[in-house]
């Protein structure tokens, strides 16, 4: 199975979103997506997307979407958050979650840095999709996709949507 992962819209949809993931299985949305619209957007691409809230959401996020997630699809166990640092620099609690969980696969957002490190101190594949949107300090705007089977992600490719500022 195809997947896209996403993060730090901020209200944002890019076309060129579309393109990247029309043919992908599942979206998976690491928060700060700024309003039910940019949810709807991404629905109406896949319509399997599995989304946390961020710290810039409002009402309807926060109550579509919750602050941590954890599912299994394709034969591995997934753990999304927000606001979860990275390995070595967890955000206060995630460490925690991480050896209480066990999950293949942890994805988080909000540092608006691209970072696909797997950590062996946990068994755990971490990925942050750096930001999609134009928020933030990042200047280039960022999203991942990969392939899982069998529990394994293979064929993992960043994909640059171009400098932040860019208006479609």
């Amino acid at each position: 199975m195809k997947i896209g992962v996403i993060s730090d819209t901020h209200c944002m949809c890019d076309p060129r979103v579309v393109e990247y993931f029309r043919d992908v299985d599942e979206i998976w949305h690491a928060g700060d997506i700024g309003d039910g619209a940019t949810l709807q957007w991404l629905q109406g691409i896949c319509p399997v997307v599995r989304a946390v809230s961020g710290n810039i959401d409002g009402g309807i996020v926060r109550r579509l979407c919750p602050e941590r997630l954890t599912f299994t699809t394709g034969g591995a166990k997934v753990m999304m958050t927000h606001i979860g640092g990275y390995p070595g620099h967890y955000a206060p609690g995630v460490r925690t979650a991480l050896l209480a969980e066990r999950p293949d696969i942890f994805v988080a957002g909000h540092s608006h840095i691209l970072r696909v490190i797997f950590d062996r101190s946990l068994n755990v594949l971490y990925i942050n999709p750096g930001a999609a949107g134009n928020q933030g300090w990042q200047k280039v705007r960022t999203l991942v996709r990969f392939e899982l089977n069998d529990g394994k992600p293979s064929d993992l490719e960043v994909i640059e949507l171009g400098p932040r500022g860019y208006r479609s």
